[in-house]
């Protein structure tokens, strides 16, 4: 008979545990909008949500995509949502030199205004060969010193950043842009406005809360 208890009183024990585990552990299962879980680790800092944007500056939806969602999102939570880019190239036959400049003006403190300039130079004025003298200008555009910024071009250090960019898409399993993961293992793929504004007020009401 006490044999028999102290069977019980263990796997009640272990009941316990599990639930509090998975309170701790499983809370992203609670989070409103349409979303899943991947394995990986979370990224996220305090006061805020990290948005993993895997795109393509020549690819049209990732532009619209920044232009019509990601301008909004930041617009409404400011710095409680921090937009990482990461370059995931999918239009075929095209430089990796935009990817490039992006990284290292991002190393240098200007990655999202580079981002925007990329963007506006390859769909609204339609250049897709992003030569020296063209760099040139933008890169004088972001307010970078132009041979800072091509000595740190010339490193590979940018190539390399980008090559480590598409190899975390790959492990994750991007297939095309925009891709969209929340704090490192919240992957979004419904990116309507409205879904990706409830995922992140879900998760900062959530971590307010404790």
């Amino acid at each position: 008979m006490k044999i028999h208890n102290l069977f019980m009183i263990t796997i009640l024990g272990w009941v316990l545990l599990f639930s509090a585990s998975s309170d701790c552990f499983g809370g992203t299962d609670k989070l409103p909008g349409e979303y899943r879980t991947i394995d990986e680790p979370s990224i996220h800092e305090p006061g805020k949500v990290i948005l993993l944007e895997f795109a393509d500056f020549y690819c049209p939806h990732c532009h619209m995509f920044e232009q019509t969602v990601v301008s909004k999102l930041k617009k409404e939570f400011g710095n409680h949502l921090k937009v990482r880019f990461v370059g995931f190239p999918v239009i075929r036959g095209k430089l990796p030199t935009a990817f490039e400049m992006y990284e290292q003006a991002r190393k240098m403190g200007k990655g999202q205004e580079m981002k925007r300039v990329l963007f506006r130079t390859i769909h609204h004025e339609k250049i897709q060969i992003l030569d020296k003298r063209l760099r040139v200008f933008l890169i004088r555009e972001v307010g970078l010193d132009v041979e800072k910024f091509e000595k740190g071009l010339a490193s590979g250090q940018p190539y390399k950043a980008l090559e480590e960019g598409k190899a975390w898409g790959e492990r994750i399993g991007v297939t095309h842009t925009p891709t969209v993961v929340l704090n490192g293992n919240i992957r979004v793929d419904n990116l309507d406005v409205e879904n990706l504004r409830t995922l992140i007020r879900g998760i900062l009401k959530k971590e307010k809360a404790g």
